[in-house]
């Protein structure tokens, strides 16, 4: 797929994230959104002006129009810092010396803790709900299964193939963000539910690696898995969201409240930082006060 846009200054940035950096088509086009809102915005209230000349007082009245349309905090960080990295690829192609960011501050955001399903209500979707009949069924408990059990991301089950399963290993090989592998463990259980499951794909997915496929023998779409994922978590949880990002969390979280190591954590999630991770000890430290006031004499 080729990312070519009216502002010519942008494509060869556009380029670089899909060939070099190897970023989603997803990751592409909401920087390629955010630089064309931008360039569009500098075309009609400053007559087309060379990007070359664009200052950081600029870039602060475009984000300060965009506030008026009430914006959130979230939004506007993430606008900057497709402006941030679309300025640094000009310094180092020696189109600049120096950006306009410089001088521009992004939004302090307060962090969103994530949300996650209690352990016990987890036990409940797999020991007490019923999953619809037949294949579709099936392969929607797999599936849930396989998100608590590894914390994939979304993106990253739907495209998973057989040969990235190595059940005498009792490992899973993932392609995650910037087509960077990791391996995930599989419990005993769950390697000898994935082989039966492999063994009795219908014969219409033959020739198709994906590892999950619908009846009909296609790999899943996102929209579909998403809608069965909400659908099933309704039945043990209260919580607003309800999606396969969710059970990642829950998976990061029960690991945390169990004495996981961060670090490992952090390599299970695939995060390029630890401070990604971070987010989940906030429940461990809850935990540990609900301990504390438990069983301390003096709490």
């Amino acid at each position: 797929m080729s990312f070519q846009t009216r502002h010519i200054q942008l494509n060869a940035f556009l380029a670089f994230l899909q060939f070099e950096r190897r970023y989603s088509v997803h990751t592409i086009t909401a920087y390629s959104n955010d630089l064309i809102q931008f360039f569009d915005y500098i075309a009609t209230q400053y007559d087309g002006m060379a990007f070359t000349d664009i200052t950081g007082t600029m870039v602060r009245s475009w984000l300060a129009s965009m506030k008026q349309e009430e914006l959130t905090g979230k939004t506007l960080n993430r606008k900057i810092s497709s402006l941030k990295s679309f300025y640094k690829y000009q310094i180092q192609q020696g189109h600049l010396v120096k950006s306009p960011m410089e001088t521009v501050i992004s939004p302090k955001i307060s962090k969103r803790l994530p949300s996650f399903i209690a352990e016990n209500d987890m036990e409940q979707l797999f020991l007490n709900l019923s999953f619809a009949e037949g294949w579709k069924g099936y392969t929607e408990k797999m599936v849930i299964q396989l998100f608590y059990a590894t914390g994939m991301r979304l993106s990253e089950l739907i495209q998973c193939k057989e040969n990235q399963v190595d059940l005498s290993k009792k490992i899973i090989k993932v392609l995650g963000k910037g087509n960077k592998e990791r391996i995930l463990p599989l419990s005993p259980e769950l390697a000898l539910e994935l082989k039966k499951y492999i063994a009795q794909k219908p014969e219409a997915a033959r020739g198709n690696a994906h590892l999950f496929v619908n009846e009909n023998g296609k790999a899943l779409q996102p929209k579909a898995v998403y809608t069965f994922v909400k659908f099933y978590l309704s039945q043990v949880t209260t919580l607003q969201k309800k999606s396969p990002h969710v059970l990642r969390h829950s998976f990061a979280t029960h690991l945390m409240n169990n004495g996981a190591d961060l670090n490992a954590v952090k390599e299970l999630l695939g995060h390029s930082s630890l401070a990604a991770t971070q987010v989940y000890t906030h429940n461990t430290i809850e935990k540990l006060k609900e301990v504390f006031a438990k069983a301390h004499p003096k709490a």
